[in-house]
């Protein structure tokens, strides 16, 4: 239990400056007085997916994307792999410090990363590859300067097997995973996305399985899809090392806009502190989307 507390307050810690986490003398200290402080800072960042379908058809570059957030109040963004050219592989150092150093110059943060990987395969041949994947793109993240990747558990339910049994080898994938990432200096969060992890409950039991300061939860508010979102937001935040705000939630399956006072209040009182990347989902020019959720995140966050 101490051990998971001193998790928690590294994190809340640490995601707040990624340059403070990195030093030296901060990761001795264990300094709790950190996540009692009265500033608390949350900084909006961008989840790329926003802009999905330009980047994907090419009318958007992810220089154009950078240019579009430095115009707002937008501090950071997170660009997921496969927007980068020939994913799943990793590109060339020359293009990852392009991108680092373009969005440096335009004074924006690089707030994380992200794969699409499949732990809940029962070919361990096809996981390992995922490992690998994951693995190859921590190297990346840690070129970019971006402090965490974001995985996934799955989306399979093999016939024959409890939730319990395929979580118990997707979890040991992960920590490899994990193991790999604090080599790195790079946090490994594993998001939870109406996929094999659909509840609270299920975000319980997975966090119970690697105890880790390198390992957390990318909490992505629209996809608690069944029962009270806001009560399992809240239950689940002290699990959080980055976050996907949305514009709607499913309230007992119901999709409606997000209370986003009720959800930046959980996020407030678990104590975290760092970025909250937002992503819109949807029809609609996101060009038009995204500075109009950016104004109402910003109104929540007071």
């Amino acid at each position: 239990m101490k051990n998971n507390i001193r998790r928690r307050s590294f994190v809340k810690t640490m995601m707040a400056s990624p340059a403070l986490a990195f030093t030296p003398g901060f990761l001795q200290t264990g300094n709790s007085e950190c996540q009692s402080s009265p500033l608390q800072k949350l900084k909006i960042s961008l989840n790329a997916f926003s802009f999905n379908i330009p980047l994907r058809e090419g009318s958007m570059s992810i220089n154009n994307m950078l240019e579009f957030c430095a115009g707002t109040a937008i501090e950071a963004v997170d660009i997921t792999g496969y927007y980068f050219p020939g994913y799943p592989a990793v590109p060339k150092d020359e293009y990852i410090y392009h991108v680092k150093r373009k969005a440096f110059q335009l004074g924006l943060d690089i707030s994380g990363t992200g794969v699409r990987n499949d732990f809940t395969n029962p070919d361990k041949n096809k996981r390992k590859e995922d490992v690998q994947l994951v693995k190859n793109w921590i190297e990346c993240a840690a070129k970019l300067g971006a402090p965490v990747i974001r995985i996934f558990a799955g989306t399979q339910m093999p016939a024959g097997y409890s939730w319990d049994q395929v979580a118990a080898w997707m979890m040991e994938e992960v920590n490899a995973c994990v193991e790999y990432g604090q080599k790195y200096g790079v946090m490994v969060g594993i998001q939870n996305h109406n996929d094999f992890i659909k509840t609270a409950d299920h975000v319980h039991k997975i966090t119970s399985m690697i105890n880790s300061e390198w390992f957390g939860i990318i909490l992505d508010t629209g996809s608690y899809k069944t029962g009270d979102p806001y009560q399992q937001i809240a239950d689940t935040a002290k699990y959080a090392i980055n976050w996907q705000l949305k514009e709607n939630v499913f309230n007992n399956g119901v999709e409606e806009p997000a209370d986003l006072n009720r959800i930046i209040s959980a996020i407030k009182t678990s104590g975290y502190r760092g970025y909250l990347p937002i992503e819109t989902l949807g029809a609609g020019d996101p060009k038009i989307k995204v500075p109009v959720f950016v104004e109402k995140v910003k109104k929540a966050l007071g």
